[in-house]
This record gives structure tokens, sequence and C-alpha cells, in this order.
């Protein structure tokens, strides 16, 4: 199958699958791993933290993080379309009981740091106690520049507010601005990173942070059911997307390019092509057609998108340019019928 749905459909490398046989392994839950703790101790010190804690997701690394630095009846401030808002079941307020402060994200994916500052709670027993800033790189594909995260975190000391990364993709982030991932972690006192997306490891997340939110996090890991015992496996193909698999993102860039200048031939299409700025493309519907119609054709063809008035298509290590061109001739096919 050709699959445009998102990079979270990336297959383990040859590399990582041959990784999985040889790695050494133990209970993790002790600390036991070598393969896990070798994970951790090479991402802390290759972003500068000083700690790490591998988890099975990003929705569990971020939750892990919002309750590391909140606690009941706190708030965190972020992007109406943050992923940790709109995207992971609302899992802050159901098992952190932590209240979200929803913000409108600007077309850059920025949040505007006047409404930030005027968000921030007074400290009254009315209100909750706004404890965190909570921001996304990339967000809907975009990169957040350099210069905001700096007026960013300055914002947020200034107003003694920690500051959280949801970096699923900080490596697209990076490799677009032809940057060290580094300059943009350096921003935030907490940053999670998935492996299971564009860097094409099967399973996991790493989080970032100072060694006392990663000792909270390991235990409400374990409360969450985070616990994965002998997790090396998973650790060793985890090691190689961050050591093997960050620059080759150039290529996905590249082909979402592409993609997106074929798309944009198309009369049934209107693709701003300012907006594709990593590896996603977004092409709203502006022909008669049922892309309903459209989507179910094009799975008969082995490929698969996900239908709906604006379409979200993600390149990533399988996607091919051939394989574009393959996808670009059926559905001028398609809409020729």
């Amino acid at each position: 199958m050709i699959d445009f749905r998102s990079d979270t459909v990336t297959k383990p490398t040859a590399a990582m699958r041959a990784a999985f046989g040889v790695a050494e392994v133990g209970d993790d839950v002790y600390g036991d791993d070598p393969s896990v703790n070798y994970l951790e101790d090479m991402a802390a010190e290759m972003f500068g933290f000083d700690g790490a804690l591998f988890t099975s997701s990003g929705t569990q690394a971020n939750l892990l993080a919002l309750m590391g630095h909140c606690e009941r009846g706190d708030e965190y401030l972020c992007g109406q379309q943050a992923h940790n808002y709109k995207f992971e079941g609302g899992g802050a307020a159901v098992l952190g009981s932590i209240q979200p402060q929803p913000l409108t994200n600007q077309a850059d994916g920025s949040i505007l740091l006047t409404d930030i500052e005027a968000a921030i709670k007074p400290d009254d027993i009315h209100f909750a106690r706004t404890r965190l800033l909570s921001l996304e790189n990339t967000i809907g594909g975009k990169v957040v520049p350099q210069g905001y995260l700096a007026q960013a975190q300055s914002l947020a000391f200034e107003k003694g507010l920690k500051i959280h990364l949801d970096g699923a993709r900080v490596a697209n982030a990076a490799v677009a601005q032809n940057l060290p991932i580094t300059e943009i972690t350096q921003y935030f006192d907490s940053v999670s990173i998935c492996l299971s997306k564009g860097l094409c490891a099967p399973v996991g997340s790493i989080l970032l942070a100072d060694e006392r939110l990663i000792k909270k996090a390991r235990r409400w890991r374990k409360v969450l059911g985070g616990g994965m015992r002998q997790a090396g496996i998973l650790a060793a193909a985890a090691q190689l997307a961050l050591t093997d698999q960050v620059e080759r993102l150039a290529e996905d860039h590249d082909n979402a390019s592409y993609l997106a200048s074929q798309l944009s031939a198309i009369s049934c299409f209107d693709v701003d092509m300012s907006l594709v700025q990593t590896n996603m493309v977004f092409a709203t519907v502006v022909g008669e057609i049922d892309i309903n119609v459209v989507a179910k054709e094009l799975k008969q063809k082995g490929i698969l998108i996900s239908a709906g008035n604006t379409l979200r298509l993600v390149t990533h290590a399988d996607i091919s340019r051939t394989d574009i061109d393959s996808f670009i001739r059926e559905l001028k096919v398609i809409l020729q019928r």
C-alpha cells in the first residue's frame, strides 16, 4: 500500500529489525534494561537535559510532562490546535485533573504573547493555578519561528511558568531550518520527541527534562500502566531512530513539496504552497467531486488517503517519488471518470 494518511505508518528499517534480535534486555521497571538505560542516557546527552524517559507513545510522554509540571487543580496554556489538547483524549483533565486553557493559534502555529499573558490567572482562590505553557513544533506541518520560541521562553520565565514542547516532529522542524535539534529544545523545561513517526521506530517517544521531573514522570508512567519490562528490544530501534533517521527527513520534505506542486496543477484542489514547510501537504477540495468516493477508488488501487474537505497528505520513509507519481496518475484517472 502507498499510505499518505500519516508518518505514523512507517515500518521499522532493516537495521532496526536486526537490532531487535541482538538487543540486551532486562526488566525496565526495576531499571535493569541496559538498552533502555543507554537510550535514555544517550537522548539526555544529545539534547542537553539532565534526564530522559522512554515512553510507549507521544500521548503518554505529553501527559507525563503535564502531570509532572502540574498538580490537581492547576492549569496549562496551549494552542487551540495543540495535539495534547485536541487529539489526546482529554488526558490532562481526565487523568491528571489539570485544566487546559486553549488559545488561538496564529497562521504560523504560534500563540500571541499578549494572549498568553492575558490568560495567566491571578493568584486567587476562584481560579485554577496557571503553571505551564505548552507549545508544539512542528504544528500542522508548520515550523514555529526560532525568535518566537525565545520570546515565549522569556515570557514564561518572567511569569513564573514552566514551558513544555510537544516536539513529536521537532526533528522535522530542525531539518527544515538546517539546525541541530538542540537549537529548538534549548528553550524548554521539558520536551517530548516521537520516535515512531518520521523517524521510523516501531514504538515509543522520549521525554526530556530535569531529574526531578523525570523521577516524577517515571512514577506516573507506572501508575498509567506504562512500565514495559523487557523494552530493550524497542529501545534498540529507538536508538537508531535518533542516530540514523533525522537527516533523512529532508527527503520527506522534498517529496512533500513535489507532491504539493503536482496536486496544485489539478483544478479540483487548492494548495497553499507557503504552508508546505516539512512533510505535510494540505489540499482543499474545490471541485464538484465526492472525495469519499475518490478515497474508496484509490484504496482499490492500493493507495490510502484520509478523506475530508481538506486532505492532509503526509510523506515519510515509505513514500517514494515514484509512489507520488503513481498516486497523481491514479487520481487523475479517477477524476476524469
